[in-house]
């Protein structure tokens, strides 16, 4: 065999072998829900041996921000390039990351009014990619995380469903409105007018710092919890706040301030913590 051919097999050995180590991102998927009577949109990444192996994968259910969609942790926070490298390096178990969409304006994740996206994300979203994949459908192999709004609705997923997730890792949090009153002048600037205890109990259910106060600390416990927020982000009151209400419960978590700000910068040095965070709990070490 001449030195050409000998060169070329090695670039294409070289090649292959690099394509295997990398895994997909499919991010402009589409499944119907009856709930939100709609076509709703997700994306997902698939590890480097999905398509040669039989077998299942932890999942991490992962959270765009307000004003982003599907593609922003695709896109901006480069979720393929990084969980490829944290696989590679053992850093990270190999798993399977699912991206809804929640591009609704204000409305997100949560249950406002007549859209019920958190029904539709525990009811039709989950079971859906949990039987269309070769997802471990337990607690131990189910993990949450996201930024900002999406790191409010990690919060109130985790703290509705303790039962369901073995992580969760709020990045930048939007925890809510901080008191009542806050909530209050809030829904003032809309037009539909509440009754005292409508706002007390929708306060109650998508307020991070009073569901802490009001969920049973041995549920909360079994939820292993990584938050991580900026110096410099304008949500840190909230996120600071939430960290000392769960040290004076006495529950376990990992807090994180590093330098940075509410940016995309900071959250792609944080998705590799993250995917080692989920790791440790998926791997039980």
């Amino acid at each position: 065999m001449n030195k050409f051919l000998i060169s070329l097999c090695f670039a294409l050995g070289f090649f292959w072998s690099g394509q295997a180590q990398m895994g997909k991102v499919y991010d402009n998927l589409t499944m119907t829900s009856k709930i939100l009577k709609s076509e709703r949109k997700y994306a997902i990444y698939l590890p480097p041996d999905y398509e040669s192996s039989e077998r299942s994968y932890p999942v991490l259910y992962l959270l765009h921000g307000s004003g982003d969609d599907q593609t922003g942790w695709v896109q901006f926070g480069e979720v393929m390039r990084i969980a490829d490298n944290a696989i590679k390096d053992g850093t990270a178990t190999p798993m399977i990351v699912v991206m809804p969409d929640a591009n609704t304006g204000q409305r997100g994740y949560f249950n406002k009014g007549d859209w019920k996206y958190e029904d539709f994300f525990f009811k039709e979203l989950l079971p859906y990619v949990e039987q269309k994949y070769r997802i471990k459908g337990e607690k131990r192999y189910r993990a949450i995380a996201g930024l900002s709004m999406g790191g409010g609705g990690s919060f109130m997923y985790a703290l509705h469903h303790p039962e369901l997730f073995s992580s969760a890792c709020p990045l930048s949090a939007y925890i809510g409105p901080l008191s009542i009153e806050d909530f209050k002048a809030e829904i003032s600037k809309g037009n539909q007018a509440y009754s005292e205890e409508e706002v007390k109990h929708y306060f109650e259910r998508h307020n991070a710092l009073s569901l802490i106060q009001s969920v049973a600390v041995e549920d909360i416990k079994s939820v292993r919890w990584y938050i991580d927020c900026g110096d410099d982000d304008f949500l840190y009151e909230g996120n600071s706040l939430v960290h000392i209400a769960m040290k004076k419960k006495e529950i376990p978590h990992e807090y994180r301030v590093r330098e940075g700000r509410h940016s995309w910068t900071y959250w792609r040095e944080s998705l590799p913590k993250v995917l080692e965070f989920v790791s440790q709990a998926f791997h039980q070490y």
